[in-house]
Formats: C-alpha cells, sequence, structure tokens
C-alpha cells in the first residue's frame, strides 16, 4: 500500500512541474555542451618521434597516423623533387618487394598510403602489429630503385604536360606565384624542367634531409591497448635515425598597396576564372579564430553563403562562387573568393565579388545568418568526431599548433559565444577589398575591353598583364593586320589545300576513326563515323558501355544515354547533319555565308576567326592553314555555353591530313581524345547508321 502511495504522489508531482510549462514559448536553450575528446597517453622515443595514443574499443579497428610537421621547404630548380619521393615511397622496402609488400595489405584487408612528409594505414585491430611493422619498415627503410624513378618522373612529367593549357591548374598556380612570390616555398613553380633536373640522388637526400623523427609524430587510435602499442612504437621505429632536419628562412610576403587587377591571357578559356586574394596573418591559436571562420562561411562557404546567392542564385553568372581562409603557424596564408565565370560577365563578377567582401566587412551579418552558420558548424564538428582521422588531426593540432588542453571540449562552447560584432571584426581584420589582388585567367579578346572599365567606389582598378608562368608582360596585341584581299572563302580554301585538296576530299565517300580518353581515372573510348551521304554515328563508351550514341541515317535518327532511346527533332537533325559532312568547309564553300571575324590567338599561334552561324566559330593557323579549334555556342539550363574543340597532332591517312588529337571542354573539364586509328573508305557500312 505504501508503494502505491508514493507512485501516487509521483504521478501528481509531475503533472504538477507539467501544468507550470508555459508552452506558448519557445524554451530557452541550454549551455553549449563540453565535448568529452579522450586525452591522448603519450611518450617519446630517443631518436624524438612523439608518439600518442587514444584507445577507442568501441570497434575491432585501428588507425596509424605518421605526420612530419616540418617547416615549408623551397625547392627551387630542383621543384618536384618532394613530390617524387612521396611517390616513390610505400614501395615495399628494402626487406620486402613491392609486389609483396602491396599484395600482404590487399590480403590484410587495410589501407596504406605514403607521402614525403608522413603516411596513414588502418586495419582490423587484429593486424595492428603487422600493420606497424609493415609502416615502420616501408618508412624506415625505403626501397628507392632507379625503374621506379623513372616510372614515377615520367608519370609527374606527363601530369604536368597535361595542365599546361588547363584554366584552371595556370590559375591556381599564378595565383600563389603572385601572392607569394616565385622564391617561396608556396609561390615556387614545379615545370617539366624542374623535374628533369631531378635525378634518384636528389630523392635519396631529401629523404634523409627532411623524413626525420625529430619533428615527427605518431597518432594511434582505435580498438588497442596503450602498453602493446608502447612496446611496438618502440620495437618498429626506435631504429629510426636521430636527425634535424636543416632550417631556411624566407622573406616575408606582403600584399599589394591597391587593389589592381592581374591578368593572365589563356586564348583556349571558355570561362574566366577569377580568385579576389589577399594575404592573411592568421593562426589556429588566434583569439579570433572561430569568428573568422564563421564570418568566412557566411561570405562563401556554401550553397547558402552570400557569394553563391549573389553570382549564381540571383546573377546566375557561374555554377558556384565561394571564398576561404586558409591558417598557417610558419608564414601568412590567404583569404581568397573565388568564381568560374562566362567569358561575357568577367567584369560584372569581378564587381560582385569586390562588393560582397566589401559588405560583410562593413555591414553587420543578420541573426538568422550567424544562427544557421553557427548549427551548421556544430553539426559538422559533432559529425567529424565520428572519424579516426578527425580525432587523430585534433591530437596533432594541439601539440603543433600551440593550442590549449581543451581547444576542442570547449569548440561548441566557444563557437555558441560569437557575437554579430565579433564576426564583423574578424572580416574587417581578414577580408580585404582595399588592397585585394584580383587574379584573371581568361580569353583577353573576349573580356579585356570591359575589365579595363571596372571600377569600385568610383576608382578604377588598374590591370597588370602577367604570362602563365607569372611574370610581368604586355597587353596582348589581338589588332594583327588582316592581309589584304584576304577573304572568309579563301581561308577556308587555304585549309582544304593544306590537309590535301579539294579533288582528294571529293573523292572521300566515308571515313571511320577510333579514339580514347581518360576522365576522373576512368577510360572513354570515341568511335565515330562518317560518309558523304547525310550519314553520321559517334558512339562514346566508358569500360565498354556505351555513354552516349549519336545516329543520323539521312532524314532521320536518334540519340541515345544511358540506355535509354530518343528519336531526332527537326531542330536536332539539321544540326547533326551540318556536322555529318566528312569535311564540312566543303559545304561551307557551297552555301557561303560565312565571315572572316579578324585574328586571335589559339594557344601559342595565331589564327583567323571564320563565324560560319551565329554559335559556331571556327579559327585556321594564320601560317599553315590548317583549323585549331572549333567553338560552339549553346544554351544549357537558361545560360549560354560554350564547347570548344582544339585540333591538333595533324598526321596523313591515304593522303589527307586528320587530326589525330582532339580536346573537348566539358564544363571546366577538358578530355583529350587521341586517335589510334582513321580509316579511308573502308570500315563504314549500313548497318553502322541503323
Amino acid at each position: 500500500m505504501k508503494k502505491i502511495y508514493l507512485l501516487v504522489i509521483a504521478v501528481f508531482s509531475l503533472v504538477s512541474v507539467q501544468a507550470q510549462v508555459d508552452r506558448s514559448k519557445m524554451p530557452e536553450p541550454g549551455p553549449a555542451p563540453e565535448v568529452n575528446l579522450k586525452e591522448p597517453q603519450s611518450f617519446e622515443l630517443k631518436n624524438g618521434l612523439k608518439v600518442m595514443v587514444v584507445e577507442n574499443h568501441k570497434l575491432p579497428r585501428v588507425s596509424i597516423q605518421l605526420t612530419i610537421d616540418n617547416p615549408p621547404v623551397l625547392e627551387g630548380e630542383k621543384s618536384g623533387v618532394s613530390s617524387l619521393t612521396g611517390s616513390l615511397m610505400g614501395k615495399g622496402s628494402k626487406n620486402i618487394s613491392k609486389d609483396e609488400f602491396n599484395e600482404e595489405i590487399d590480403f590484410l584487408g587495410a589501407r596504406m598510403s605514403f607521402s614525403s612528409r608522413g603516411a596513414y594505414a588502418s586495419s582490423l585491430s587484429k593486424y595492428f602489429p603487422r600493420m606497424m611493422e609493415l609502416m615502420a619498415d616501408a618508412a624506415i627503410n625505403p626501397n628507392f630503385t632507379q625503374e621506379e624513378f623513372d616510372k614515377e618522373k615520367d608519370k609527374l612529367v606527363t601530369g604536368l604536360k597535361t595542365q599546361e593549357k588547363d584554366v584552371s591548374a595556370i590559375a591556381s598556380r599564378v595565383q600563389r606565384a603572385l601572392a607569394y612570390g616565385k622564391n617561396h616555398p608556396y609561390g615556387e613553380f614545379t615545370s617539366e624542367e624542374t623535374v628533369n633536373n631531378v635525378n634518384l640522388a636528389d630523392v635519396e637526400g631529401f629523404y634523409r634531409d627532411y623524413f626525420v623523427p625529430a619533428n615527427a609524430y605518431l597518432i594511434i587510435i582505435g580498438d588497442v591497448d596503450f602498453k602493446a602499442a608502447k612496446k611496438l612504437a618502440q620495437e618498429y621505429f626506435t631504429p629510426w635515425t636521430k636527425a634535424v632536419p636543416p632550417s631556411f628562412s624566407f622573406s616575408k610576403p606582403s600584399d599589394v598597396q591597391y587593389t589592381q587587377i592581374n591578368f593572365v591571357d589563356m586564348p583556349n578559356a571558355v570561362q574566366s576564372e577569377i580568385a579576389v586574394q589577399n594575404l592573411v596573418d592568421f593562426k589556429m591559436s588566434d583569439s579570433d579564430y572561430l569568428p573568422a571562420l564563421v564570418a568566412n562561411q557566411i561570405l562563401g562557404g556554401g550553397g547558402e553563403g552570400r557569394l553563391f546567392l549573389n553570382l549564381r542564385e540571383d546573377k546566375g553568372y557561374t555554377y558556384g562562387s565561394y571564398s576561404s581562409i586558409g591558417n598557417d603557424k610558419h608564414d601568412v596564408s590567404r583569404f581568397r573568393a573565388t568564381a568560374s565565370v562566362r567569358n561575357m560577365v568577367t567584369d560584372s563578377s569581378v564587381v560582385e565579388l569586390l562588393k560582397e567582401i566589401d559588405l560583410i566587412a562593413s555591414t553587420p551579418v543578420t541573426e538568422a545568418e550567424l544562427a544557421n552558420t553557427k548549427a551548421k558548424y556544430a553539426g559538422r564538428f559533432i559529425m567529424a568526431l565520428e572519424n579516426p582521422q578527425t580525432i587523430a588531426g585534433y591530437a596533432l593540432n594541439i601539440e603543433t599548433e600551440g593550442l590549449p588542453k581543451d581547444f576542442y571540449k570547449t569548440y561548441l562552447e566557444r563557437l555558441d559565444k560569437i557575437t554579430i560584432e565579433d564576426v564583423q571584426n574578424a572580416a574587417k581584420k581578414y577580408f580585404s577589398s582595399t588592397n585585394a589582388r584580383v587574379v584573371v585567367a581568361g580569353k583577353g579578346s573576349e573580356v579585356l575591353d570591359n575589365l579595363e572599365k571596372v571600377s569600385i567606389n568610383d576608382s578604377k582598378i588598374p590591370v597588370f598583364y602577367f604570362d602563365k608562368t607569372a611574370e610581368k608582360t604586355t597587353k596582348p596585341d589581338y589588332s594583327a593586320a588582316i592581309p589584304e584581299g584576304l577573304t572568309a572563302a579563301s581561308v577556308v580554301e587555304n585549309y582544304i589545300a593544306a590537309i590535301g585538296g579539294k579533288e582528294a576530299l571529293e573523292k572521300v565517300e566515308s571515313y571511320s576513326m577510333v579514339a580514347a580518353a581518360e576522365m576522373q581515372g576512368m577510360k572513354l573510348e570515341l568511335e565515330l563515323k562518317k560518309t558523304s551521304k547525310d550519314q553520321f554515328m559517334q558512339d562514346i563508351k566508358m569500360m565498354g558501355n556505351s555513354m552516349s550514341k549519336q545516329v543520323l541515317d539521312g532524314d532521320k535518327g536518334y540519340m541515345m544515354a544511358q540506355g535509354q532511346r530518343k528519336d531526332l527533332t527537326a531542330d536536332e537533325l539539321s544540326k547533326i547533319k551540318e556536322e555529318s559532312a566528312p569535311f564540312p568547309e566543303l559545304n561551307y564553300l557551297a552555301a557561303g555565308g560565312i565571315t572572316l571575324e579578324g585574328t586571335e590567338t589559339v594557344g601559342d599561334k595565331k589564327a583567323y576567326a571564320i563565324k560560319v552561324t551565329d554559335n559556331k566559330t571556327v579559327y585556321y593557323d594564320t601560317e599553315t592553314g590548317l583549323k585549331l579549334q572549333e567553338v560552339n555556342s549553346m544554351e544549357m539550363q537558361g545560360q549560354q555555353v560554350r564547347q570548344t574543340m582544339v585540333f591538333d597532332d595533324y598526321k596523313a591517312v591515304s593522303g589527307i591530313l586528320f587530326p589525330f588529337k582532339l580536346t573537348q571542354s566539358m564544363g571546366p573539364q577538358n578530355i583529350e581524345f587521341i586517335f589510334s586509328e582513321i580509316k579511308v573508305n573502308e570500315g563504314v557500312s549500313p548497318a553502322d547508321f541503323e
């Protein structure tokens, strides 16, 4: 009876409490919780390697992260040596061959990777001892061979060559070089020339000098026992020779004295790459570290950022516009606001970027912006705690960045306390619209006239010119004189003569072409067939499966994508017929209507621009007469998009010159097709167009 009586009292007490709650009001938020991050247990080996172990027995997995926290290194005329060193590491060791090493990693179901600044491995905890042994062996006893060095060097050079016409890649390296200077580790160029200066002895020397335990940290997280981990670390990493890396000093980079545009002419650009940047002395240990991150997130941290909402959602200038702020304990870092925009709105985009940077520094952000950004950061932070690499990174940051031990434990609390005034002060301190360097890489013939008229706050912004290696140069000259009497028809006739002559071309009834390319590590295959009877077939495959296929047979045709077939409309039939002729230039002459628009630079060559239709312009080399490029404009999702095809590496087939290299733009990405087979008047049958 007494138990029943006590239960009744409890129920009435609960009802009484609920009755006192005013449900018409939103409950007050409680204090931000303290994050329960387990502190690592630490020790140091005699060679200087610092080891941190965090036990987490939730899952039978373990991760091992080796980080060498060296200051930046200037590689100079052998720039690329660190990249080659990293690519050669992890290919076995002096005690185990590359194949045996890789096979064992695969057999254990583990992951292991190396760089010139460390290594990472993860596996089931039962394989932890062996993973420690393999990592230590490969790190301390790398197997540098001439054969592997030559392979990795060829890969690096090939990669650099593919970037020679990549507007995004060139823009990125010029931005760094102009910000820091090319004699700074963060601004120096890696080129084919500097890579070719590197030999195997240089790699071995770089490894000896910089892959040393003095500034190294080994972080072990997961289902491990501290004593066992300590014993293994001592056993396998004690043989690592004690050494201290060489130290260097660099002149401190500085911002420009006034806002200016630094323009890099890229004649093959289908869009402009813009970066508004300034240097920031910004470290994780700064008291305004979190407010600066919040300010950057509001400005351009993602789809809800002001830059994105302005340049994409409101103006439709770009697919996305973002900002970022870096931190660096060794030297200054950069604040950047970026966008890749259509040529015709390059000047307007520069204005809008600068306006948004000025606005966030001069006007307080809204309560809603601040609340949403805090919630987003808190969510990201909590979600990231599930990742062992995140925990390792946090532990490393506390050790290397001079952070208080409770930096991450109080993260949410400090985030919650950030005010609108804190955000505005950080924006004023780190985001500059008064001494910003606006780096624009784009097609000068289309963007420079308007870019030179850009002004902010009634002040015209000066434009300075740089080449692809960040060297100052003169303004590009697009006014090359057209020879007297030259017409659009004569340019096309010169092209026809250059590739074999009208008589030879008219004898071609059909041809077939086979090519291959790589996109995001996947191999693309292209098969193209044309006849003189309005027949056309283009099939693009990936891993043997057709991704996109277009077929024309006289007055009918279809296209297929991902297995779905669609008959061509009358308008689509008309457009494909324009491309179906083996040599469209013969039709240009017959139909007339083409115009000579002037001269432009395509790559490093001068070219005559021939306007074929309102949406198509073709460029022919002023010296050789060969076709260099086609540019087609089309509307996609309400925006005008330019598609560019660049023709190169002409070779004779049956007495006619064909380009064996075709580079096609797909958005910001270029896909390079290399033709392996071209057949004239053979290899084509009516069945190809069914």
